[in-house]
């Protein structure tokens, strides 16, 4: 009995865990100011391809696919990029 308990219980946490779509990202609130005499760089997306925030130019998160330098809200949504990008390219 007990462990069909548990077992019910185990089940329903992955199911929940499974059923959803978008991942749980804290992001900035905050803007912060880039204080350097450096170029700004030119991003292939305007929105973070993973959790469709819209992305800003102080972003630290970067990653560069096919010669193209893409920004990201959250290390997070960066190494989800990495691990399939061809699936979050635009064409």
């Amino acid at each position: 009995m007990k462990s069909k308990l548990i077992l019910t219980a185990l089940l329903s946490v992955s199911l929940m865990a499974c059923a959803q779509e978008t991942p749980k990202v804290k992001h900035k609130k905050a803007k912060t100011s880039v204080k350097s005499g450096a170029k700004p760089v030119k991003f292939a997306n305007a929105v973070d391809p993973i959790c469709n925030m819209p992305t800003e130019a102080d972003m630290k998160d970067t990653a560069v696919y096919k010669n193209k330098t893409y920004v990201f809200c959250s290390a997070y949504c960066k190494d989800e990029f990495k691990k399939n990008p061809e699936k979050y390219v635009q064409k």
